[in-house]
């Protein structure tokens, strides 16, 4: 995924990826799954390869979310995993008695998203890409270096021209950050009250507040635009707020301490917002299979502002952090101007309408 996290930590993710693919077994029988293993990828037909998407980071806690409503939905899914050991966890279920029904719609490749041409081998065949692998560094400050953001900008064009030379890939889900629209200068008489989807983070705004996962979120996202255009390739980018759910600081430490860095002035200004990774994956989904009819640019997912010293204290718990790294002191609800307005109408819009079947 381009993640670098300690061992133990993608132990944990392992074992949640194959408890999840037990889970679905269930619902995607196939009577024919030693046909469909020795057919493999290539020999699919064309209905069945529609269905076929490679997921980066499959076995992130939001890559799983992800996978497992794509299996739901009867999709065929490739994850990328970076490193050998991964891999042979993953051919280890794949070979062994527990991995029936569903679980024979998933197979993993090893590609490393600094190698273009790995990439492209692995996003052959498949119809649709949903990159939504990151770069966090242990060694970094708050989990992310300065260095980083380079590297994560490096990535997404690598996996932007990857897909440009795959002739089956028609469609790329962008998983980008709301780091990347929030981050104004509000020096500017000029600056709108609303965030949405159109809105940009200033990045010398990031870079004098050295809010290095901000600028690679910033960078690496109008870096996968600039390729799409120049590529012509059907993109479309979802910025997501702080992820939580089950267990989210167990499964993403570093990012999340990431995010957080700068977030007493996103409290301030009413831009701490949150999503559930449940409800972030079924709007990838929902996005993807809109695209070409009605899901276009991008989106900003969000389902909860972090409003008043109660809300900012259990987000505090359930990250597990133990400084006053949010609300801070004197930080009461009503302190602060309400500056911004976050707006997800966009998103919403779409999710309301009733899914394809």
């Amino acid at each position: 995924m381009g993640i670098l996290r300690p061992e133990e930590s993608l132990k944990v993710e392992i074992e949640e990826f194959r408890l999840m693919l037990l889970s679905c077994a269930g619902v995607h029988g196939r009577k024919d799954e030693e046909e469909f293993r020795n057919k493999g990828v290539t020999t699919r037909d064309d209905a069945i390869e529609e269905k076929l998407v490679c997921v980066t980071s499959g076995v992130s806690f939001l890559g799983l979310a992800i996978v497992n409503r794509l299996l739901l939905r009867g999709y065929s899914v490739r994850i990328i995993v970076t490193n050998e050991e991964d891999l042979e966890k993953v051919r280890e279920m794949e070979l062994s008695g527990e991995k029936r029904g569903a679980n024979s719609n998933v197979t993993a490749v090893m590609a490393q998203l600094t190698e273009l041409e790995s990439l492209a081998e692995a996003f052959d065949g498949c119809h649709g890409v949903f990159h939504t692998a990151a770069f966090v560094d242990p060694a970094g400050l708050s989990g992310y270096s300065k260095s980083m953001a380079d590297i994560e900008v490096k990535a997404s064009e690598n996996v932007m021209e990857a897909c440009a030379r795959t002739t089956s890939v028609r469609k790329f889900l962008l998983t980008s950050s709301l780091l990347a629209c929030i981050w104004q200068d509000k020096s500017r008489s000029d600056l709108p009250s609303v965030i949405d989807h159109d809105s940009w983070s200033d990045e010398s705004l990031c870079i004098n507040k050295k809010l290095w996962y901000a600028l690679g979120k910033l960078r690496a996202e109008k870096a996968a635009w600039r390729v799409a255009e120049g590529r012509g390739l059907n993109l479309v980018s979802i910025c997501s707020g702080l992820i939580t759910g089950p267990e989210f600081c167990c499964s993403n430490p570093t990012a999340t301490i990431a995010y957080l860095k700068g977030a007493q002035e996103m409290y301030a200004d009413r831009l701490l917002a949150t999503v559930d990774v449940n409800r972030l994956a079924e709007a990838h989904i929902r996005v993807f299979e809109a695209m070409n009819k009605m899901a276009f640019g991008r989106y900003i997912c969000f389902d909860h502002i972090i409003e008043g010293d109660d809300e900012t204290q259990k987000l505090e718990r359930q990250t597990g952090l133990q400084i006053n790294i949010i609300s801070g002191s004197g930080s009461a609800s009503g302190n602060f101007p309400v500056q911004f307005e976050l707006s997800n109408l966009k998103l919403s819009g779409l999710m309301s309408r009733k899914p394809e079947c």
